[in-house]
Formats: structure tokens, C-alpha cells, sequence
């Protein structure tokens, strides 16, 4: 049984950083999405990943975003991965490539076909399913997840889960789908753009108990 990977998004401030990983996160995210009210500035973004500690990864978020735009802002902030999470063709993931993280929007009627088609894709590290268009916070029914995350081809790109998640549903999740990860931003803040430290950590606890009983029901 594999320990879920947590991601705390939406970070702006070295507090909200330390304290999600102080909490047990495996990495946090930095939105360059202006219009976000999660938005941070890439030299802002740069100085607070000087403060992490080692084992940490960072994951730079984008959105549309041009290419030209992309490697300016990796440039000034080379995160570990980035998290591609718009209409981006195929073409423009593997430029931004590798370790990109590419989020999609759950729909049942195209969940299949979107997860093979990035299945597919060298560049793609990780396949974040979402509930919107990110920073939402909108669930999706993750019974109807389960058929398309086991019917896509070997090797299978690593699922992380998002949208809607909080302290009290991410076990539930978690039991039920056994992502790679899962990712939260709004549910962990006590108004837009401010993490909440408590609320963090009642998440991230939430996770290992989760890991917890799976290896429990493993084991029987």
C-alpha cells in the first residue's frame, strides 16, 4: 500500500508554506494565474521556496498560459513540476515539459478518453482530476472515477485528486479511489487566499488515517 501524496495549493505566504509542511505535505503550489485570488508573483513564489526544507517538492500552476509567458515566469521561478490546468493542446504540454502535472475537469462523459489521451503523453507526470477548472472547490462523484482510472493503459500515469476535498470527506475519497495524491487549496483557508494552519492540518491527518485503514484492509 502506497502513502497518498498531499499538495497544498494556492500558497502566498511563507507561514501558509511552513505550515503545510509542518503538517505533513509533500509539496505545495504556487498559483501564477492572475485572475486567482491564490495568485503570487513568481519573485514572491521564488523567496518562499528558499525557506522549504529538503524533500519538498514545489509545483508552479498555469493556465492558458503562452509559451513565451511560461518560460519567463520558469525562469524567474523554477518549481519542480508544473501543473498545466487549461485548454492547453498536446503540443504545448510537451514544450512545457517534462514533469508537467496536467489537470483536467471531471466529466463522465469524456473521463476515458481524456485520461488516455494524457496517458499518453511522455511529458505528463501526473494526471490531476479536478471537479472545475481549478480553485473551485467543487466535488465530483468519485464512484465514477474507479472503471475509467483502471481501464487506461499500462504504464499508468499517476491520479491525484482534486476538487471539493476538506477535512471531513478526503478520507471517504481516499477509501475509495486510493489516488497516487490528492490536492486541496480552498477548504484549507479561512477566506480566500489565507491558509488556515489548523484547518491544514486536520487534512493532512485526515490523509493518514485513510492510508491507515487501506493498509488495515489490505492486510485482512
Amino acid at each position: 500500500m502506497h502513502r497518498t501524496r498531499i499538495k497544498i495549493c494556492g500558497i502566498t505566504t511563507e507561514q501558509a508554506a511552513l505550515a503545510a509542511v509542518n503538517a505533513g505535505a509533500d509539496a505545495v503550489g504556487f498559483v501564477f494565474v492572475k485572475h486567482s485570488p491564490r495568485f503570487i508573483t513568481p519573485d514572491k513564489a521564488f523567496a518562499i521556496m528558499g525557506s522549504l526544507p529538503p524533500f519538498v517538492s514545489t509545483v508552479g500552476v498555469f493556465q492558458d498560459c503562452p509559451l513565451d509567458d511560461f518560460l519567463d515566469i520558469e525562469a524567474q521561478c523554477p518549481t519542480d513540476l508544473s501543473q498545466l490546468h487549461g485548454s492547453e493542446s498536446e503540443n504545448l504540454v510537451r514544450d512545457c515539459g517534462p514533469g508537467v502535472i496536467r489537470g483536467i475537469r471531471f466529466d463522465p462523459d469524456t473521463i476515458a478518453a481524456d485520461l488516455a489521451r494524457w496517458n499518453a503523453l511522455e511529458e505528463v507526470a501526473a494526471i490531476l482530476v479536478d471537479g472545475s477548472e481549478g480553485g473551485k472547490g467543487e466535488a465530483f462523484d468519485w464512484l465514477q472515477l474507479i472503471e475509467p482510472m483502471h481501464d487506461i493503459s499500462t504504464p499508468t500515469t499517476p491520479i491525484i485528486l482534486a476538487g471539493g476535498l476538506t477535512p471531513d470527506n478526503v478520507r471517504s475519497a481516499i477509501e475509495t479511489l486510493c489516488p497516487y495524491g490528492v490536492d486541496v487549496s480552498s477548504s484549507v483557508e479561512s477566506a480566500p487566499g489565507i491558509k488556515d494552519p489548523a484547518k491544514i492540518t486536520a487534512f493532512c491527518q485526515a490523509v493518514r488515517q485513510a492510508d491507515a485503514h487501506n493498509a488495515r484492509s489490505h492486510e485482512q
